[in-house]
């Protein structure tokens, strides 16, 4: 059974520009294993190995990509009216508020204000109304959120 992946437009769009930049760097690897091999004995050729791993870690990410893109279902414009794939929610714990997309975990990266459907607030804030809290418990202690706004 083949996984879909829920993604946002922006997010395939964002796929799709490391893909074309990651087989744009297929040639200096072959060019790196190619200028390795004239190195002598490849038992003992630190270059080669390190050139051949490389060459494995961008393959393996390429055929990530284009699973996910081949099997990838795109999210519309998140609700207004309660958090779900593709919205905005703007969260306020205290004078602290902070606004995070809710997007599928493919495209996650928190650090940019994008958290996972599945991760421990998305879970907390997912189908809540403006108004509503949500409690979620880290390793700190619990901390609750109030939703402000949902774009």
């Amino acid at each position: 059974m083949k996984k879909i992946y829920q993604i946002t437009l922006e997010g395939k769009k964002e796929l799709e520009t490391e893909l074309i930049l990651l087989k744009s760097r297929r040639g200096a690897i072959a060019d790196k294993i190619s200028e390795a091999r004239d190195f002598g004995d490849l038992s003992e050729n630190a270059e080669y190995d390190s050139a051949r791993e490389e060459q494995g870690l961008l393959e393996s990410r390429i055929a990530e990509i284009e699973d996910i893109l081949l099997n990838a279902d795109l999210i519309k414009a998140g609700s207004k009216s309660k958090v779900s794939l593709g919205s905005k929610v703007e969260l306020k714990t205290g004078s602290k508020s902070v606004t995070y997309a809710i997007v599928g975990p493919v495209e996650a990266d928190p650090l940019e204000g994008k958290i996972s459907n599945e991760s421990p607030i998305g879970l907390a804030v997912f189908g809540k109304k403006v108004g509503d809290s949500a409690t979620i418990t880290t390793p700190k202690g619990t901390v609750t959120y109030k939703i402000v706004t949902i774009s």
